[in-house]
Parts: C-alpha cells; sequence; structure tokens
C-alpha cells in the first residue's frame, strides 16, 4: 500500500495491520472522500485543498481503541487529523500533510445526562444528542445548522455558535462547555480531562491540542419550537425588527436571521409560502409566544408568512426554518450556483441597523447579505454571512476593504490557519499542542506558527503570550 497523498514514507500495509481490531479504510476513493469537508464553498481553499488526501482511515470504537490507534501512528510519526462529519468550512479536517484520518463517528454513544448536561463520545451527531434528551425535557443550548451530521466533537473542536446563540452564547461563554475528556498522542497516550474555562484551551484549536474523547454541553429546558419567517419590504427595516425581537422581554427565542431578498430565489421549497421579493426574517419561538411576535413584526411593517410546529412543517413538506440559517443559507445557493461564496464579518455592537442601511449601497450588487444575531459575552452581537459572487481574488479584498473601512472587521472565511482570519497567534492553545502532542502530528499544518514554537517546551510558548 503505496502513500496515497505522495507526502509519506510509510509502510501503509503495515501500518494498517498494527492497528487491528480498529476498522481501516484503505480504499483510495473512500480515503480522498473523507479528506474532503465544506472547504468548497471557498474557490480559493477549493483550489488550495482539493488534491490533499490521507493516506489510511482508521475508525475506533471506543477509548482504548483510540489509545491503540494513537499509539501506533506516534511510533510511525504519522501526521494525524481528527474527523467527525466533516462539516467544517476552512479545511480543518483536511489532511495536507498526508497520512492518517481518525474518523471519529463510531464512538458515538450518549454516555449521561443530567439536569443541565450532558455527556457524549465525541462522534455523537448533534441531532441523536438532542433526541436523547427530549424524554428529560430538555435540548441543547445551541447546535449547527448541520446537526444531522455533525459531530459533537468536531462542533466543540471546529465551532463557535449556533442555533440557540441568541439565547445562551457562544460556545466559549462561561457554562456552555462543561467538561472535556482529551486523550494525548505518545506511546502510552493518557487521558486528561479539562473542566469549565480550562476547556478552553482545547476549544476552537482545530484538533490541535489533543484528541477530544468526550465532551459535557450545557443543557436547557426544552421548548415547544414554532418555526417562523416573515417578510419586509426593506432590509435595514428587517435588520431593525431582528434586533427588536432580540431585546425583548415578551419573546424567546432560538434563531433570529436575516436573509436578502435575492437570496430567496434560490430556495424554492419557500415559494408560495412567502411573499415574492421580501427580505427575510427567520425566526424559532415557543408556542406560547406566537401572539407577541406577529404583534411585534406588524407593528414594525412586516408580515407574517409562514409559522408552522414542526408537525405542522413536515406535513406541509418544508425544511425546518434553520435550514435558511448560517451556513445553510450558503449551501441554498450553492446547490444551483457554484460561483457563489461567502464571507465571514462582524458588525458594529450594540447592532445598528442604519451603519447596515448606509453599508449597503458601497458593497455593490455582488454581495448579498445576510445576518445571524446571538448574544455573546451577554451582548447581543450580529455577524453578517454574504451571498458573494465571486469574480477574483482581488474583488473579494476589495470587498473586505470595503467592510473594514465602514467599522465591519472581517474574519476571513478563505484560509486554511486556524489563527486565520484576523486571529493572532493562540501561544495558549499552541502550549497545550506542545503538551498533548510532543512531536507536533495532530493537524500541524493547520497553524501557521506551530514551526516557530515547536523546539520549544510548553512553559516557554506558554510565556511568549504574555510578553
Amino acid at each position: 500500500m503505496t502513500s496515497l497523498s505522495g507526502k509519506t514514507d510509510i509502510d501503509w500495509a503495515a501500518f494498517a495491520a498494527a492497528l487491528a481490531p480498529v476498522e481501516t479504510i484503505t480504499e483510495p476513493v473512500l480515503i480522498k472522500k473523507r479528506s474532503r469537508d465544506f472547504f468548497w464553498y471557498s474557490p480559493i481553499l477549493n483550489a488550495e485543498l482539493k488534491r490533499c488526501f490521507g493516506d489510511l482511515v482508521a475508525r475506533p470504537a471506543s477509548a482504548d481503541e483510540l489509545a491503540h490507534v494513537l499509539s501506533v501512528a506516534y511510533a510511525h510519526n504519522a501526521p494525524i487529523v481528527l474527523r467527525g462529519g466533516g462539516t467544517g468550512n476552512y479545511g480543518q479536517s483536511v489532511p495536507m500533510d498526508g497520512g492518517l484520518i481518525i474518523d471519529t463517528t463510531a464512538m458515538n454513544k450518549v454516555l449521561e445526562i443530567g439536569e443541565g448536561w450532558v455527556r457524549s463520545e465525541a462522534g455523537a451527531l448533534m441531532a441523536d444528542i438532542n433526541v436523547a434528551l427530549a424524554a428529560s425535557g430538555q435540548e441543547m443550548a445551541m447546535f449547527p445548522s448541520t446537526q444531522d451530521i455533525a459531530t459533537v466533537g468536531g462542533f466543540v473542536a471546529g465551532g463557535s455558535a449556533g442555533i440557540g446563540s441568541i439565547a445562551n452564547g457562544a460556545l466559549r461563554d462561561p457554562g456552555n462547555i462543561i467538561s472535556l475528556g482529551v486523550m494525548t498522542v505518545e506511546d502510552r497516550p493518557q487521558n486528561r480531562r479539562f473542566d469549565g474555562a480550562d476547556a478552553l484551551h482545547i476549544h476552537h484549536a482545530w484538533g490541535l491540542n489533543g484528541v477530544i474523547t468526550d465532551v459535557t454541553l450545557r443543557t436547557v429546558p426544552r421548548h415547544d419550537w414554532v418555526g417562523c419567517i416573515a417578510t419586509f419590504d426593506s432590509y435595514e427595516g428587517t435588520y431593525a425588527t431582528g434586533l427588536a425581537i432580540a431585546q425583548s422581554t415578551d419573546i424567546a427565542r432560538k434563531l433570529l436571521t436575516t436573509v436578502d431578498a435575492r437570496i430567496c430565489a434560490y430556495c424554492p421549497k419557500l415559494e408560495g409560502h412567502i411573499r415574492p421579493d421580501k427580505h427575510l426574517l427567520v425566526s424559532m419561538i415557543p408556542t406560547e409566544d406566537r401572539d407577541a411576535f406577529r404583534t411585534l413584526i406588524e407593528t414594525h411593517g412586516g408580515h407574517v408568512d409562514l409559522m408552522m410546529t414542526d408537525s405542522e412543517r413536515e406535513g406541509a413538506g418544508l425544511p425546518h426554518v434553520y435550514d435558511f440559517s448560517y451556513n445553510h443559507t450558503t449551501l441554498q445557493v450553492l446547490k444551483a450556483d457554484r460561483t457563489a461564496t461567502y464571507q465571514q464579518v462582524g458588525c458594529p455592537i450594540p447592532p445598528d441597523p442604519q451603519a447596515i442601511k448606509a453599508l449597503r449601497p458601497k458593497l455593490g450588487d455582488d454581495v448579498w447579505m445576510h445576518h445571524e444575531f446571538a448574544r455573546v459575552g451577554g451582548d447581543i452581537v450580529t455577524f453578517d454571512l454574504p451571498i458573494i459572487w465571486f469574480s477574483s481574488a482581488e474583488r473579494l479584498a476589495e470587498i473586505n476593504a470595503i467592510y473594514e473601512a465602514n467599522g465591519f472587521p472581517v474574519y476571513d472565511a478563505h484560509t486554511w490557519n486556524v489563527e486565520g482570519g484576523g486571529l493572532k497567534p493562540d501561544y495558549t492553545h499552541l502550549a497545550w499542542k506542545k503538551r498533548m502532542d510532543p512531536k507536533g502530528l495532530l493537524n500541524a499544518a493547520k497553524s501557521r506558527f506551530w514551526a516557530d514554537v515547536a523546539h520549544l517546551d510548553a512553559d516557554e510558548i506558554e510565556a511568549l503570550g504574555r510578553a
């Protein structure tokens, strides 16, 4: 078995044999499939990553099997990439150095449910966790729009927010990540636990600094949610109404999304259910808040087009309203036209509808706004995930510059570095990488700074962050 990636000098047939009894995947077409995530949302990342492949896939079904896999990889100095559902957008699970892909989806048990928390193996699907919580009258505090295929370990390793963040904050907000079980990459891998704020040493590091084995997340009381879509004549009016709902003391909410009217043409399942050529406010509210929601929408000049429980929605053959939120909005467009892409843009705090109105004509007709409302650190914030009709890297840079010049920071979605998108080196993450992965085998290519500090010990690396 030769190197499929062309980047490693390892006897992969012998490596696979040494992994027994762990399930392995050796068929090149399947290895290539598991070497991809949703990086193709970006034409820039697609050009850079589409020919990056691993050499072997291991699929451990338990922590003991995972430890065996890591021990063999350590002995062979094999590059390692962790993979859950493969729903990341930046190539987080793409093996740029070739090597071993560890597919975590067989480690998928919901282990414990308590009052206000759930503990699951890293490969458990978010949707399955929500189903398991139903009997206890609870639900996850937040989940990604890709919950049907996204794993909880992948969400913690690569995610930031999701459906529920308007009520419960970002993942990194205190109390949302309760505890992480993490395994080292050594001759004899060790289990370590990161509780409370210490979990942030591992969160959003793309699997560079340890192998997440189990996750304990906050849960909240379950509600009977109603999916709502309201329409408006102006985008700034839609945004202002979203802000009013976010600030309301009479309406609870799990989702608040605004969508430019032009995007609706790429959502054919909504045809006949919403007024044409109008901007959308997409939301999830509790059943008991329907009247207050309708009153607020109408007071702000909008029209409630769709208000359905899950059973009503299923009877009408419609998707969840969150299929029109977060990067599912991007996916709706990409299904029809691959020349589209997106960007990640912060907005002034507190949210300012007039700033949105002033910015729109400056961006041009190739940028279609789409905002998500969330709470971060207790503040109501919004971020723009616009549809951008890609023409060139130069035009994308020009769009980024327009946003920045008008006070909207860009967190670049078109980079495969964990420190990309305007982030600085996180020396705490890198110090923990040294402690948990002393040879630097875990996804090291995704850090632009690891090579500069790999020769230092962990305390020396951490001290750089205090310099």
